[in-house]
């Protein structure tokens, strides 16, 4: 098409070939390099942060793909229009796609470069002759033989919602001058929607009068698809990390409300001579988000006895920290009304395994009679309380339990133990001491390893201070909770 006197502003010059050869190489390359990177997005449904990738990569890679193909036809050269009575080819007897694919096939293979997606149009407004470049056929899905539409008939297969849209924007051109820069939805004849991006300019004839309007279409319906895509997976990520950020705050005021409100030494009986020293801490995970149904208590008896309880929960949440409240509670409430370990885990196995969300628990229950110094406990697939006596430490023996919720009416059995003054015992649930499998007994070990530590301290806190800071700096996966206790 030969090159016309814009109302605006004169033709722009072609950059040196050698300026859009580099440029056509260096999308090539990262063309490339962002398609590997879409190749390695694993996409997960349940994961939107991958979906939300992997979208981006889609419109980046679109976005090249459009980029190679706008340059590769700066370097060939403006396209010719078809002849009104042949729309059958272009002149020179090559497609443009013929033409623009080379330079740019190697970073697109079978994406069809231009073909399809962008054609060129003029309307002359004094001879009413229309020409459409070969492409525009293919954009409006008409038959290549047939006459090009005129502006009149262009609203006719505009999508309805856009067809104000589009006469404003022709009559902006035609009368005022204004150059055409819009997109617009068109209806196939096979019913496909398109989207298409036009622009165009005024042609003023030698008096400054409009002559003919000259624009460009291209089809961008995937590029808007895959900006949709990345729109919708970006609000999805954006919605699950809102929900996220709630349940962790939920999650963790349910925790720091139930969980003892002391975090220094406690004694009980609180009204009497001391029995005990007590002293607690909860450790976070190594990165704070993942806050478990992990708990610590005491709680001073009717019988001026003492209940020491330990114990987590799996999963994380809100649905953990809510599991732990309500079995807390009803620890609690059963140990006043006087049931001792053993049962008081079979009573709490029974509330897991009737519950509407079902889950699995460890727990340690601890009943200490102050007046003979005596431990009564039960365990439930948990770790054994450590005793220290004299600088020393050993591992209680631990009585038969599984797990709660594990087995409909599970028996658990109850040891005892005598403790003289001075012992220690320290109840930790397993996140604390967590190894790289089951059989992995370092954490033990390395708090055995305290003893001698232990003997020199004077309060349960001061040894709880040296707990933390042997374990509160590890990489731990989970979160955890000890508990110290002095016989006094």
């Amino acid at each position: 098409m030969p090159s016309h006197l814009f109302a605006d502003r004169p033709a722009p010059q072609p950059p040196r070939r050698g300026t859009v050869d580099e440029l056509i190489s260096q999308t090539r390359r990262l063309r490339g390099d962002v398609d590997a990177v879409r190749r390695d997005a694993v996409v997960d449904e349940d994961d939107p942060q991958g979906r939300w990738q992997r979208a981006l990569c889609d419109l980046a890679v679109h976005h090249l793909d459009d980029l190679g193909a706008h340059l590769g036809q700066l370097k060939e050269g403006p396209p010719a229009l078809a002849d009104p009575a042949d729309a059958s080819g272009l002149s020179g007897g090559g497609s443009l796609d013929d033409e623009v694919a080379g330079p740019y096939a190697e970073v697109s293979p079978g994406a069809g470069s231009l073909l399809s997606r962008v054609g060129s149009a003029e309307w002359n407004l004094l001879t009413d002759e229309v020409s459409w470049s070969d492409e525009l056929y293919q954009i409006f899905g008409r038959p290549a033989g047939s006459d090009p539409m005129s502006l009149d008939e262009l609203p006719s297969v505009v999508f309805a919602e856009d067809q104000s849209l589009l006469t404003a924007m022709v009559t902006d051109c035609l009368i005022d001058g204004k150059p055409i820069d819009g997109e617009f939805r068109i209806v196939r004849a096979d019913g496909s929607i398109r989207t298409l991006h036009m622009m165009g300019e005024p042609v003023l004839d030698p008096d400054g009068c409009t002559a003919s309007m000259w624009s460009v279409l291209r089809d961008v319906s995937e590029l808007r698809r895959t900006q949709r895509a990345a729109r919708e997976s970006g609000d999805t990520l954006a919605r699950r990390e809102h929900i996220a950020r709630t349940e962790r705050r939920i999650a963790v005021e349910l925790q720091e409300s139930v969980l003892p409100p002391w975090r220094g030494s406690l004694s009980l009986p609180q009204d009497g001579p001391a029995a005990l020293d007590l002293a607690g801490h909860h450790l976070p995970s190594a990165t704070g988000t993942l806050i478990g149904g992990d708990w610590f208590d005491a709680l001073e008896l009717p019988d001026a006895g003492a209940l020491l309880s330990v114990g987590d929960l799996t999963g994380h949440g809100v649905a953990a920290t809510s599991t732990m409240a309500m079995l807390l509670g009803a620890l609690r409430g059963m140990a006043v009304a006087g049931i001792r370990p053993a049962a008081l885990l079979g009573h709490l196995n029974q509330l897991l395994d009737t519950a509407s969300q079902p889950s699995l628990g460890g727990a340690a229950c601890c009943h200490y009679d102050a007046a003979t110094r005596t431990l009564s406990w039960a365990q439930a697939g948990h770790p054994a309380p450590l005793l220290f006596r004299e600088g020393t430490g050993c591992v209680l023996t631990p009585p038969e339990g599984v797990l709660l919720g594990a087995t409909p009416g599970a028996v658990y059995e109850q040891a005892e133990v005598k403790l003289l003054p001075g012992d220690l015992l320290v109840l930790h649930t397993e996140g604390l001491v967590r190894g790289a499998d089951a059989h992995d007994d370092s954490g033990v070990n390395r708090l055995l390893a305290l003893a001698s530590r232990f003997a020199v301290s004077d309060c349960a806190q001061e040894c709880v201070r040296t707990i933390v800071e042997e374990f509160g700096e590890n990489e731990r996966e989970d979160d955890a909770c000890v508990m110290v206790a002095r016989i006094n």
